[in-house]
């Protein structure tokens, strides 16, 4: 046992060598606040040479607003009770914030405690960055929400007038057979825009992705009901798409569409110049999972460049007029946000394959 009258001898014991080369910070206390031994750790960490710390007591090295706090904590060891992973912030000699993260054993028969301390400083920092990320990103997306939740809503209006203009036209008095069919195509085209706005106006509505509608979904029937909506762009873009497979998923019928759309957008908006846009869509069950493979022979990616760069907001990597960095951002976070997955193999000039894991 060390007693007192050991540390005043300055007796060497056994564990001399551990306690003077140890990293973390080792010290002795005595029951009345001011440090009794120390370890060159202590004053490396703190800044103050040993006679600075062993002349004041120690709650005058503590933080302003942790004093309180930490006497709390120093009564319950004079009672004999351990303190585990207590932490607390300490001033330097500088100026600068240290947090320590304690463990202390009183030895009540000495009026001593013996005790272990942790620099935690930069732990600290990264779990406040970390905290700000969180902070900055759940107010980025809460800003996206409102602007989608505000444009679905407010597109709402003009596409009800575009589809009661269709209303006022009397197609038996059209003759012209391509007119009419033209008159349809946009007709339908409307129709489909009105309903997923109504669709995502009802899903940005709900608090969380936990409350979104999930539903056994036809992956070929979503398939054809964007692959209708674009009927127009699909011939203008003399496009080919293959579907191969078949297969019922647990997911949202707004967000399957929504990826379908910006996925086949995409592929037409850059696809190789001269070279026509071909789409291979198809499904398979890898290792248990459902997976939807959507292959194309456009522009493609250097990945070496775009890194994990690839699903973020406002993310562009090609030169075009219509490039906004939203598609990608959007296909990214409906099936992350239900639990999925999705990766990319591209090359330059190569298209590129986006592999979708479903979560079962």
């Amino acid at each position: 046992m060390i007693s007192s009258s050991d540390l005043n001898t300055g007796a060497d014991f056994n564990f001399e060598r551990f306690f003077e080369l140890s990293a973390d910070l080792f010290c002795i206390a005595g029951y009345d606040g001011f440090f009794k031994r120390i370890n060159q750790s202590v004053s490396n960490t703190l800044g103050y040479t040993n006679e600075e710390l062993f002349s004041k007591p120690i709650n005058c090295f503590v933080h302003p607003e942790d004093r309180i706090v930490t006497e709390g904590k120093r009564d319950n060891i004079r009672h004999d009770i351990p303190l585990l992973n207590f932490e607390n912030r300490y001033i330097t000699k500088s100026g600068e914030i240290v947090w320590l993260a304690w463990t202390s054993m009183p030895v009540d028969s000495e009026g001593l405690v013996f005790a272990i301390a942790k620099n935690i400083t930069e732990k600290k920092r990264q779990e406040a960055e970390r905290n700000n990320l969180i902070t900055h990103l759940t107010q980025i997306n809460d800003d996206l929400k409102q602007l989608a939740y505000t444009t679905s809503h407010d597109l709402r209006s003009p596409v009800s007038n575009l589809l009661s203009v269709f209303n006022f036209i009397d197609v038996s008095k059209i003759q012209d057979a391509e007119t009419v069919e033209f008159i349809g195509m946009l007709r339908s085209a409307s129709e489909s825009l009105k309903e997923t706005l109504n669709n995502y106006v009802d899903i940005l509505s709900q608090k969380d992705s936990l409350n979104v509608h999930l539903e056994e979904i036809n992956i070929n029937d979503s398939l054809n009901t964007v692959l209708h909506s674009l009927n127009s762009l699909l011939q203008d873009s003399e496009v080919t798409i293959n579907f191969t497979g078949n297969g019922v998923i647990y997911f949202n019928k707004s967000y399957l569409e929504s990826i379908f759309l910006n996925l086949i957008t995409n592929s037409i908006k850059y696809a190789r110049p001269d070279v026509a846009p071909v789409i291979n869509i198809s499904t398979r069950i890898h290792n248990g999972v459902k997976q939807l493979i959507f292959a194309d022979n456009g522009l493609g990616f250097d990945m070496e460049r775009v890194k994990d760069k690839i699903f973020g907001f406002h993310q562009t990597f090609h030169h075009h007029h219509d490039s906004k960095g939203i598609g990608l951002y959007l296909v990214y976070n409906h099936i992350t946000s239900l639990g999925g997955q999705i990766s990319i193999k591209s090359k330059p000039n190569e298209g590129a394959t986006f592999i979708i894991s479903f979560k079962d």
